[in-house]
């Protein structure tokens, strides 16, 4: 049966014209995000429901600033408004989101998209923020000046959309009717000749002085300052980290309560035997050892969607840009790292707005550096069972060994970036050129749906590859059988097991790190995934145990078995652990070359090897 099509609109917009909120709006949960086929460009694609039963199918392009493309996100755009991605039909209807506050830069790409001969209809975002700056706009003039329908939306606002929509309605036939003379990109204007168009109409439509009003040039003097302004930013990141700890343990207890009782229920419900103990200790004490950290991640990712939707971050960029230069990246280079806290792929992904290829090299080789989210069950899980629950201060201790061991990541980064630059990738240094939004109150369904879709990618690797990984784990724990006549006086049956047996000859390698024959073992299927990692020292405890072990007694276990200064090792070794599988097959993509990520799994290791090595010898000779 074939897959039933419906006609599509395309949203189009510079970035952080509030694009993406509007498709939110739109499609509210019917969205799937994926990668457009060949490259590593996000597309996420959404259905909207009309009031006369019609089914529209809107696609969120990348931000762009022209169709001139300068970034492989633009050629993306420009492709597929041109209908010449394969597979992928040209969208029926452009829609040019436009924020109001700016009109004088988002209006170039609506003259270009004009320009084309396609059906646009120009959608003026933000248009609540351009009143309260002391702007008036007048549609009807813009709406002749441009010759295509133009409505007004306020994406932070839940029927902010609502104009479009009755357009769509009304006019969405009407609009597919419009002759296309073209596919093609028509000769293009000169940027000269572009701008002049975008005074002539702005003059004709646009009057009112812009004020941005006392307290927001208050806050930026404060924000903006080079002292008061990364004292603001290190106290928020503090703040976050204490916040991430401190707030998730109610919800994290109910979880292991729930594993907890699961895995007892399951013991009393079933008879022993080898699917039993897959259940319980391959699926409960693996899976559920992992999932026990969602309510961190989503605390982390609360405040990181937070700061982003308030316009706080392009100037924490901005901020930093002078101490990216001291180490030899780009301004540019501090988008992709902070996204390289979320996950090292989207970072990788985000250097493409670095036009210079050394630098952009550069930030690619260090992006691993910056603590991801899959490293913080492996620090929460060491953490807890090693550094006691108490203040210092007005602070958790918790916390504060969290935000050191995130300052360390970055402070790795920052020093290899600073050799690489100087030995290998040497090139001039290149300003960010950045636009900063306004300040906005952040929308709260934004951030329900930024959380949920973080929570639905968590879970799906929890169900997908955390879950593949552990019954792998418990298959290779459990086979072969220990010989006939075993007992348990010999040691744990799991000693005669294929893992077993690797880890005790990876214990040989690892073992001047501190490492025992079950840390070596997990360490191979974090391979695929850090958080892998805890799942596999929740399996290999459990099947290493007599008494078949729970996952919400992993934490005592390591602190009863391991040293502080195997426990400090560990860290020591995460912090700059090799990357994971995933990882390197994005880096040979953007590059186009196994020789990179080859390079980079190879460093990664050695730093992390020496590092550990370092931190348990020294953590001996303290006698701590």
């Amino acid at each position: 049966m074939s897959a039933i099509t419906y006609k599509t609109i395309a949203l189009v917009g510079n970035p952080n014209c509030g694009k993406t909120a509007l498709f939110n709006l739109m499609t509210g949960a019917r969205q799937k995000v994926a990668n457009y086929a060949g490259v590593t460009v996000e597309r996420k694609v959404g259905s909207l429901r009309l009031k006369n039963g019609q089914t529209l199918s809107v696609v969120d392009l990348p931000g762009a600033y022209s169709l001139s493309p300068a970034t492989p996100d633009e050629e993306v755009t420009l492709q597929v408004i041109e209908g010449r991605r394969p597979g992928e039909a040209a969208p029926d209807v452009i829609v040019a989101v436009v924020d109001a506050t700016n009109l004088r830069m988002n209006l170039r790409l609506v003259l270009e998209l004009l320009r084309m001969g396609r059906p646009v209809v120009v959608a003026v975002n933000m248009a609540d923020v351009a009143r309260a700056q002391g702007l008036k706009l007048d549609l009807q003039r813009l709406e002749l000046e441009l010759g295509c329908p133009v409505v007004e939306t306020i994406a932070v606002q839940q029927k902010g959309h609502l104009q479009l929509v009755e357009l769509l309605e009304a006019r969405f036939e009407a609009y597919l009717s419009i002759q296309r003379p073209s596919l093609g990109m028509p000769a293009p204007a000169s940027p000269e000749a572009l701008q002049r168009d975008v005074r002539r109409i702005l003059a004709a439509v646009l009057s009112g002085n812009e004020n941005r009003g006392r307290f927001q040039h208050r806050l930026d003097a404060v924000v903006m300052h080079p002292v008061w302004g990364l004292l603001v930013l290190a106290t928020v990141l503090f703040l976050i980290f204490q916040a991430v700890f401190s707030w998730a343990a109610y919800p994290m207890d109910a979880i292991k309560d729930l594993m907890a009782a699961t895995g007892e229920w399951t013991l009393t419900q079933m008879p022993e035997g080898p699917l039993r103990s897959l259940l319980v200790d391959g699926v409960i004490a693996g899976v559920g050892g992992v999932l026990v950290f969602l309510p961190q991640i989503l605390i982390l990712f609360f405040f990181i969607l937070l700061l982003e939707d308030s316009g706080y971050l392009p100037r924490a960029a901005f901020l930093l840009d002078n101490v990216m230069g001291k180490v030899g990246l780009s301004g540019r280079a501090f988008i992709p790292l902070l996204s390289s806290f979320a996950c090292a792929i989207p970072g990788i992904m985000a250097t493409r707005t670095i036009a210079n290829w050394k630098d952009r090299l550069a930030t690619i080789m260090v992006a691993p550096l910056m603590t991801c989210s899959a490293r913080l069950p492996v620090y929460a899980l060491l953490i807890g069972a090693f550094v006691p629950e108490r203040t210092v201060g007005w602070f958790d201790l918790r916390g504060l060994t969290l935000f050191g061991l995130y300052v360390a990541g970055v402070l790795s980064a920052m020093a290899v970036a600073w050799v690489f630059k100087r030995v290998w990738m040497k090139s001039s240094y290149q300003p960010l050129m950045l636009e900063l939004p306004p300040y906005r109150v952040p929308s709260m369904r934004n951030l329900g749906l930024g959380l949920w879709e973080r929570a639905r990618i968590f879970m799906r690797r929890v169900g997908g590859i955390i879950f593949t990984l552990m019954v792998l784990l418990w298959f290779l724990s459990t086979y072969p059988a220990p010989p006939a006549g075993w007992t348990e006086a010999q040691g744990p049956a799991i000693l005669y097991s294929a893992a077993g047996m690797m880890g005790q000859a990876l214990q040989h390698v690892f073992s001047p790190l501190g490492f025992n024959w079950q840390i070596s073992i997990a360490l191979v299927p974090g391979m695929a995934a850090r958080e892998v990692a805890v799942g596999a020292l929740g399996t290999v405890y459990s099947l290493s145990a007599a008494d078949n072990a729970m996952a919400d007694a992993l934490s005592p276990v390591i602190a009863q078995g391991w040293s502080l200064a195997t426990a400090y090792s560990l860290l020591a070794w995460f912090v700059f652990a090799p990357q994971c599988l995933s990882t390197l097959a994005v880096v040979r993509r953007e590059t186009n070359s196994w020789r990179y990520p080859l390079l980079m799994a190879a460093y990664l290791f050695a730093l992390a090897y020496a590092a550990a090595f370092v931190t348990y010898r020294t953590t001996l000779w303290l006698g701590v």
